[in-house]
């Protein structure tokens, strides 16, 4: 007789699993950002519909590049200790629905992108080569970290242009330094598989270079988002809220590479998950504050 437990899981469940949809929270903040500010330096009032759409295509864009990731590397997942157990690799999610999904998740992207603006529509596949070179990176690189901050930071550009339908310089260095960001603590993430990676000839920093390289390179490259940071506040004429918000970052960035060390790995996670996210947030919210106080209204 079968029970509730042998039931098969909703695949939809097991597909949100899969590409790990809560940690949408690494790029929307930024994405925010970017879009309310451009949204104060238009006309200082928060286009909702705009925002929403922004948020259905980061969603869209970012379900996309996990599920292609999946699928790309579930082989080399499948031999990697730490990732044996993904949905792929065990089988709670058939590779016929992974396809499905990001097929799906690609679709609301560039139908999001189709109701914002002409020049989103246009930019569209730009957004999404990186996505799908990203995987592959680590065949034919020993960077592939710069691959996804180049991916990541299509994010905020995106958002701006969503919002005013033109290229921005402003942009382009919030941009920069959500890519580097990200590019940074890849650097950091990467460090735990180095044995698995050297052993199946993946490629990385970490894997090529050794740990301790690894970890002085994502010091480097934090070092320089805050000054990016710290340039698009100038350039946007940010407030004390927003300048408040860098100087929570850059303590973070501090206490984040305090407790990673070559020869001690085991706060990696702690890290990467709930420092990162604290960033973002942190920074969003002081952003926020700081666009309230300079004027910008609901609507």
């Amino acid at each position: 007789m079968s029970t509730a437990a042998d039931a098969p899981e909703n695949p939809v469940r097991a597909f949100l699993r899969l590409v790990m949809i809560e940690h949408s929270v690494f790029a929307l903040p930024f994405a925010y950002i970017a879009a309310l500010t451009a949204m104060y330096l238009d006309d200082g009032r928060v286009h909702w519909p705009e925002l929403l759409l922004i948020t259905v295509a980061m969603v869209g864009l970012r379900t996309f590049a996990m599920a292609a990731n999946r699928i790309i590397d579930r082989e080399i997942d499948a031999r990697n200790p730490r990732t044996a157990g993904r949905e792929l690799v065990t089988g709670a999610v058939s590779v016929r629905t992974a396809q499905v999904g990001a097929a799906v998740s690609l679709v609301v992207f560039l139908g999001s992108a189709a109701l914002l603006n002409p020049l989103c529509l246009a930019l569209a596949p730009v957004a999404v080569v990186p996505m799908v070179v990203y995987p592959y990176g680590k065949r034919f690189t020993d960077v592939p970290h710069a691959i996804l901050g180049l991916a990541q930071a299509i994010g905020p550009i995106g958002a701006w242009i969503a919002v005013t339908g033109a290229w921005s310089g402003d942009a382009v260095l919030l941009g920069l330094a959500v890519g580097i960001w990200i590019g940074g603590f890849d650097l950091i993430f990467g460090c735990q598989d180095v044995a698995a990676d050297r052993a199946e000839g993946v490629r990385s920093v970490p894997a090529r270079y050794g740990i301790a390289v690894a970890l002085y390179a994502a010091r480097g490259a934090h070092g320089v988002t805050v000054v990016l940071l710290a340039w698009f506040g100038l350039a946007t004429g940010a407030g004390a809220p927003w300048w408040i918000g860098l100087a929570i970052v850059a303590l973070a960035f501090v206490y984040e590479h305090s407790i990673v060390r070559p020869a001690d790995l085991s706060r990696l996670n702690r890290a990467f998950f709930t420092v990162n996210g604290f960033i973002g947030m942190a920074l969003f919210a002081c952003a926020l504050a700081d666009l309230a106080l300079r004027g910008l209204t609901a609507g």
